[in-house]
């Protein structure tokens, strides 16, 4: 925790707490310094027993409650700092010179004990964060020959190979070689459901980070195996990993202030001076007034302790903290106040459409037979064919063909494969020859396409398909067609944020406008804009920006990258498989789903509704009390109670984010 105490200092409410009673020694000074103080006013009030026992008791009091609150008003007045701690010890100084010894002790026991359980309060939000850093294992079961050794995580070298046995956590992100299981990957992306994971097919490649890895086989250190037990192939050091670069960039989120967070900072640097400046001229109240100079003094010390700011200064820091350790529970890291609030105020979104929107894969979609072909026989000429290439195109006419088919259908092979640049395809299947490409490879071959086949082909491309016939010898046998398409609960996604107030969804793509246009219907968008380079993706954000008050870009973080910088937010997908997302988003969506954005959305402006409530009760308090003790209708006692209540209040209220669901 010590990380998250030296955030406190910087955000000027933390300090050392601990001490020779542990961790808690704060919190039992502050009791201490509440039994002295009654025990002193109990001896006094009732007993006829010596004043000097209780004037010890009351001393004994100001020590405990005041050891603390002295120990870091002295760290900030040596910096030129004059805050709350300082106005607390000059009230209590204050009393005992006027000789209330026992209201001077209950100030500095309750500012004490208030202080004592805000830190606690606090701990709870920043243990869900602290507990990133556990999630890692300390040690690898590294394979050696046919044996494994335990070695400690920060020996591990990529290329190394580790064994994770069933039900333990794995020790490095990696890549699966041996092994079928299912892997909990919530303490990373978030998913409630464990993600099936199988073997890479190319065993024997040298796999590293930046490398093209399925989903299905890659795995990240702090994640759990389930039932079997995997081999895994290393391609980070643990410094590296996707956790501990996670662990990094939520502590630094804590170091950014919010925009309401800096305004509050800025107020408080105008705000206790002139307490202070008013402070002083009530001392000489007793010049207008009829009233002795002691009780003047008495009523300047009462206006001090009600003017504190304690609850003001606390009350956006704790809710953004709350917010930003709820969102890493969830599987969204949000990278400090500012994007946490701006997220809650967007009116407009702007998505990349391919791995954003789309799978990102090209999908087999259409199968058009032409004459008296069976669709099996088709298909089998297709992928025999296909097979023969290695473009993602031909990949997916297999695998999806395949599916079809089904895997035991046993396919004659192809031969002969010629490639014609950017027009399609040639081989031999079955003594046949077999030409798979687009319109263009066809007008050059023989008497070209009869009008009818031609129209049928200019009709899928009208639906934003890439389209692909086929001609064995002389006869057109049919066409394919290959979306890349909407992701499964797009639309569901994109329904959910319009129930919240988005009120302008919009895809920028450098794909055509035919299949953006197509993409956009069927999942509900409000306007699609196709063949954008990505300096007119730019540009688009910059018009779009002028348009809406606050815009945000979601995409995967790496050709989108200048069009997130000039959004409000920029959000990337996906960002647990790649370090470009994670480095360059305002929040990143760690598991590659759409559907977390609600709730990143929907936590955001609770987050920001909790922060004015704060910001209320806190202001209120203080322009209530300031008045209260001005005309002397609240003590010390009575002012110092009210704001240590509002202090707890606002901290109880930000915890409350870590219990945020959607």
């Amino acid at each position: 925790m010590e990380e998250n105490n030296e955030q406190g200092k910087k955000d000027g409410h933390g300090h050392s707490h601990g001490g020779i009673l542990g961790k808690n020694t704060e919190l039992y000074f502050a009791i201490l310094s509440g039994a002295t103080l009654i025990t002193g006013f109990l001896l006094e009030k009732f007993t006829g027993i010596s004043d000097n026992i209780p004037f010890g008791l009351y001393l004994a009091a100001y020590f405990f409650g005041g050891f603390f609150t002295l120990k870091e008003a002295v760290t900030k007045v040596a910096k030129g700092e004059f805050e709350i701690d300082f106005l607390m010890l000059v009230a209590a100084a204050g009393a005992a010179y006027l000789g209330e010894w026992a209201e001077g002790a209950l100030l500095l026991f309750l500012f004490s004990l208030g202080h004592a359980l805000e830190h606690y309060a606090m701990a709870k939000a920043q243990k869900s964060i602290a507990a990133l850093t556990d999630l890692a294992p300390k040690t690898a079961l590294l394979k050696k020959d046919d044996d494994t050794v335990e070695v400690g995580i920060e020996e591990l070298q990529v290329g190394d190979i580790i064994v994770v046995r069933p039900n333990s956590k794995i020790s490095a992100d990696g890549v699966i070689i041996k092994g079928n299981s299912s892997v909990d990957q919530s303490p990373i992306t978030g998913e409630s459901v464990p993600v099936d994971k199988t073997p890479i097919e190319n065993t024997g490649k040298e796999y590293t980070a930046k490398s093209d890895i399925p989903d299905k086989s890659r795995v990240f250190s702090g994640t759990i195996n389930g039932n079997n037990t995997l081999e895994i192939k290393v391609i980070k050091e643990a410094k590296d990993s996707t956790l501990n670069r996670l662990v990094t960039m939520v502590q630094e989120a804590q170091e950014q202030k919010s925009p309401t967070q800096l305004l509050t900072d800025k107020f408080e640097r105008y705000y206790v001076p002139a307490v202070i400046i008013l402070v002083i001229l009530l001392n000489f109240a007793f010049l207008v007034i009829d009233e002795t100079w002691s009780e003047s003094l008495y009523r300047s010390l009462a206006v001090l302790v009600a003017a504190s700011p304690c609850a003001l200064a606390i009350s956006t820091p704790s809710a953004v903290l709350s917010g930003v350790a709820r969102a890493a529970r969830g599987g969204v890291l949000i990278k400090g106040g500012r994007p946490l609030e701006d997220l809650g105020v967007l009116t407009a979104l702007a998505f990349d459409k391919t791995g954003t929107l789309t799978e990102g894969k090209p999908k087999l979609t259409d199968v058009k037979t032409i004459g008296n072909i069976e669709e099996k026989e088709f298909l089998e000429i297709a992928v025999a064919v296909e097979e023969l290439s290695d473009h993602p195109l031909a990949k997916a006419v297999v695998r999806d063909g395949m599916e079809r088919l089904g895997k035991d259908n046993k396919i004659p092979d192809a031969n002969d494969l010629e490639a014609v640049q950017g027009k399609g395809i040639k081989a031999s299947y079955q003594g046949s020859p077999v030409f798979i490409g687009n319109l263009e490879l066809f007008e050059d071959i023989d008497d070209g396409v009869p009008d009818k086949v031609s129209e049928k082909v200019r009709n899928l491309e009208g639906e934003g398909k890439t389209t692909m016939l086929i001609k064995r010898g002389d006869e057109f046998i049919g066409m394919l067609g290959l979306m890349d398409t909407p992701r499964e609960k797009a639309r569901e996604t994109l329904s959910q944020l319009k129930e919240i107030g988005i009120k302008k969804m919009i895809m920028l793509t450098g794909d055509n406008q035919k299949v953006a246009d197509a993409v956009a219907e069927e999942i509900g968008l409000t306007e699609a804009r196709g063949s954008l380079l990505p300096e007119e993706k730019v540009e688009a954000i910059k018009k779009l920006s002028e348009q809406e008050n606050k815009l945000a870009m979601v995409g995967d973080g790496v050709n989108d990258a200048p069009a997130m910088a000039n959004s409000t937010v920029g959000i990337a997908m996906g960002a647990a498989g790649s370090d470009v997302a994670l480095e360059t988003a305002d929040i990143a969506l760690m598991a590659d789903k759409l559907e977390t954005l609600p709730f990143a959305i929907g936590l955001s402006r609770k987050a920001k509704s909790v922060i004015r409530q704060n910001l209320w009760v806190s202001l209120g308090v203080v322009a209530l009390l300031i008045p209260a003790t001005i005309m002397s209708w609240a003590s010390i006692g009575i002012a110092v109670a009210i704001h240590e209540g509002s202090t707890l209040v606002v901290v109880g209220n930000a915890l409350r984010l870590l219990a945020y669901k959607r």
